[in-house]
């Protein structure tokens, strides 16, 4: 985590791990009515400068330093799989709440606290295996719950004043070609997991990613079509829906066994298409 130190000039010295958010929204400075003095990953490192220019300077020296703040004390665990919590279930809302700009590093990429991140947490969150004090997520999934509602094109600062911008409110979905549209749900509603996290949560747990094959998902997917068709054509409604679920669940997994979400192969699919014309002969469309 990068711990930035910066100075309002007559006005105070202080630490954050978002510039954006703690000084500009919170307390409405702009970028030119303040300086950056240090940036670095040493929290030990920058409280304790900052509490000696507060001295030198002659600004209010806090009572505790910044790496003493009960919102710094959380201490998480990070393995290939999984983030462990240092508390149940039970309390982890509040652990959460107190950590809001907190982020790690997994080998599924960059993770952060803010209110979206926290509903997606509590949504998924498992209690250990080994102690009822800890609990934990899967890191692959919490990777996709970021594909599917954070811009990556965006830096973290531009992102949050997009969803201000936006009342609470967030995109959902996967990336939309026509950009960024209003959420008519509420904010923990809108960042909840969509469907395919949840289905890839479930391949994940039972180990399909890890033992699964292309190979054998490509002959299930056929097989899942050829009885979607047979129920159609037996004109069974509630079976052909069935089918249609399971066939989507058998791409879901197709495509990340071979590491392409779903998401983007839907997206790759409909720039395809898009712009395409034609016209429909016996029941199919028939492309220029």
């Amino acid at each position: 985590m990068k711990y930035y130190l910066y100075h309002i000039p007559g006005k105070k010295i202080g630490v954050t791990t978002d510039l954006y958010k703690r000084v500009e929204c919170q307390q409405g400075y702009g970028p030119e009515e303040y300086d950056v003095i240090m940036t670095t990953e040493d929290v030990d490192l920058v409280s304790k400068k900052e509490r000696s220019l507060q001295k030198a300077l002659g600004y209010r020296v806090d009572m505790k330093p910044y790496n003493k703040l009960k919102c710094n004390n959380m201490k998480i665990n990070v393995t290939e799989q999984t983030t462990t919590f240092p508390c149940p279930v039970s309390k982890l809302k509040g652990h959460l709440m107190d950590n809001i700009g907190l982020t790690w590093e997994t080998d599924h990429g960059k993770f952060h606290l803010d209110e979206g991140t926290i509903a997606w947490v509590l949504k998924n969150v498992k209690t250990s295996q080994f102690t009822n004090e800890r609990c934990y997520v899967y890191n692959k999934a919490f990777s996709r719950y970021y594909d599917n509602h954070y811009d990556h094109r965006l830096d973290n600062s531009y992102q949050m004043n997009l969803m201000d911008q936006y009342n609470g409110k967030c995109r959902s979905g996967a990336l939309s070609p026509s950009g960024m549209p209003e959420c008519d749900k509420e904010f923990c509603e809108c960042m909840a997991p969509s469907q395919f996290d949840l289905i890839r949560e479930w391949a994940l747990e039972r180990g399909l990613y890890d033992k699964g094959d292309v190979k054998t998902q490509a002959l299930k997917l056929v097989e899942e079509v050829g009885e979607t068709c047979r129920a159609i054509l037996k004109g069974n409604h509630e079976d052909a829906v069935d089918g249609i679920g399971d066939c989507v669940v058998v791409l879901t997994n197709l495509a990340e066994l071979m590491d392409h979400p779903i998401e983007d192969c839907i997206d790759a699919a409909y720039y395809e298409i898009k712009n395409r014309t034609g016209k429909m002969v016996n029941g199919t469309f028939k492309k220029d």
